[in-house]
Order: C-alpha cells, then sequence, then structure tokens
C-alpha cells in the first residue's frame, strides 16, 4: 500500500516526537506554582503519577498528600522524593473519593478528564479550606476553529520545544509519560459551563500544547459579628 506524502510527514515527525519526549504537563507546574500563596498549609495533588508536582508544592507547602489509582507509578513516586519532604502518597481513585480535607491547595494536572467532571469539582470544592485555591491543567476535546488553531500552531512548536529540551539528542521518555492516558470526551465550551455551574467565579483558559487551566479560590469564610 502506497503512503501518500503528508502520511509520511505525519509518521515522521511522530517518530521525532518519540525520540525528544518532553512533558507537557510539567510545562504548566511553574504557571501553576505562580496561582498558590508563598506558604501555605496541606496540599492534594489528584494523579499525582510520578510526583513531580508534589515534589514542587512540598517546598511551599506544610505538607502534601499525592494520590493515583496507579500502584506502580506511585512506587516510583516514592523512590524520587526525600524521606524528609512533608509528602504522603497514597493509592487511591479519585473517582470513588478524595481523602477528607480540608485542604489549602488541590492541584489535578491531565486527569480530570478520567474522572466524573462535575462531581469531582464539587468534591474538590467540598474539601477545599475557606479561602483555598483549586487549580486544574486538563485536557479537552478539540472542537471550536480556535481550538484546532491552537492544535496547529503548538505542532512546530511542540517538536521545536523536545529538541531543545532534549539538546537535540534522543531521550527517554520520563517517569511521569508512563502513566495511562485517555482521549478527552468533553469540548473546552462544555468544561467552561459545567465549571461555571459548579464552582462560581471560576477562571478558565485554553492554552497551548492542548491543555486548557482553571483556577478557583474557595470565599473566605463569613466574619460574624460580636453581639453587642
Amino acid at each position: 500500500m502506497t503512503t501518500t506524502l503528508p502520511d509520511r510527514l505525519l509518521n515522521a515527525l511522530s517518530r521525532f516526537n518519540a525520540d525528544h519526549p518532553w512533558d507537557h504537563n510539567a510545562h504548566y507546574h511553574p504557571w501553576l506554582l505562580r496561582q498558590l500563596p508563598r506558604r501555605f498549609g496541606p496540599a492534594l495533588d489528584v494523579g499525582c503519577g510520578g510526583g513531580d508536582l508534589v515534589r514542587a508544592l512540598a517546598g511551599r507547602a506544610e505538607e502534601v498528600h499525592g494520590i493515583d489509582a496507579d500502584a506502580e507509578i506511585l512506587g516510583r513516586a516514592r523512590e524520587l522524593t526525600s524521606d524528609s519532604a512533608p509528602v504522603t502518597y497514597t493509592p487511591a481513585d479519585a473517582g470513588r473519593g478524595l481523602p477528607v480535607g480540608p485542604y489549602d491547595v488541590i492541584t489535578c494536572v491531565a486527569v480530570l478528564h478520567h474522572l466524573p467532571f462535575a462531581g469531582t469539582l464539587a468534591r474538590f470544592r467540598e474539601e477545599l479550606a475557606p479561602g483555598g485555591t483549586v487549580v486544574v491543567v486538563g485536557c479537552a476535546r478539540a472542537e471550536s476553529p480556535l481550538d484546532h488553531v491552537l492544535g496547529l500552531v503548538a505542532i512546530p512548536l511542540n517538536a521545536a520545544t523536545g529538541w531543545l529540551k532534549n539538546r537535540g539528542r534522543a531521550g527517554a521518555r520520563p517517569v511521569s509519560m508512563t502513566a495511562r492516558v485517555r482521549e478527552p470526551g468533553m469540548g473546552f465550551a462544555e468544561i467552561a459551563a459545567e465549571a461555571r455551574r459548579v464552582l462560581p467565579g471560576v477562571r478558565l483558559r485554553r492554552r497551548l500544547f492542548w491543555r486548557y487551566t482553571l483556577v478557583w479560590r474557595a470565599p473566605e469564610r463569613a466574619q460574624v459579628s460580636p453581639r453587642c
């Protein structure tokens, strides 16, 4: 069977990207950390994978709990984390429930599309402390013209970034890229509508590299005026 020129180009690009892998999720960790206070109390990372974000949060949190349904990748996370870090890793299916909070920070990176969307956001809201912050880096199905434009722009940038991060050499896949993957079922418009229903005042934005971001801050607890 004869392959067409576009097919050959796509195959070559796929091989190039496989030889020069880089973590699209870790790319957004610095941005994520900028959404958080300099210091905070307990934090929860949902779907923590190899623990890269957990370890970054541990530098600013009193304690960090990382949960993931994949016990094998949690073992790698423990190996990569210092015994002195204020970190615990627990095998847990976030779709069935979260460890009880309250948490000052809840993060979820490239995992929410594996879970019941609205129900999981509602659980985040319930387990968040007053004034706490939820930050999500998520994946959405491309639907709108803007989605497709961003996807096209990301293709050459993705290859260039992989080349630069690997210094032009073939590299091994990061531990975080060994986690299970699933194609997202919801588009950005549906995600935004559901998120605004569950988390009033939430901020969402489409991003490059096939991601979107969501930030929500819980209201501070109302102050009760003393009786005269």
